[in-house]
């Protein structure tokens, strides 16, 4: 499957960035939709309210994906790749 990865970094509620990758089917090109799930994303990791549109979320590439962001995919739509201060 070949996905489109949106490099994303958002300003956390403490100040501190994150940053991820937003991926999605090759194919889905709805912006407003992708942000639906960096928005799910941010959510789950407490940072619901966050700004986060096309000045934060910007598409960088297509590539193959692995099994892993393929079962992502298959099971809610998109796959997210955390990059930095995702966990703090």
């Amino acid at each position: 499957m070949r996905v489109s990865v949106f490099d994303t970094y958002v300003q956390k509620k403490n100040g501190a960035v994150m940053h991820f990758d937003i991926l999605v089917p090759a194919d889905l090109k709805d912006a407003e939709k992708i942000h639906t799930y960096g928005r799910e994303y941010l959510a789950q990791k407490g940072q619901e309210g966050q700004a986060l549109s096309t000045s934060e979320c910007r598409f960088c590439h297509i590539e193959e994906a692995d099994d892993n962001v393929v079962a992502d995919i298959d099971r809610q739509g998109y796959s997210i790749i955390e990059m930095q201060g995702c966990n703090n």
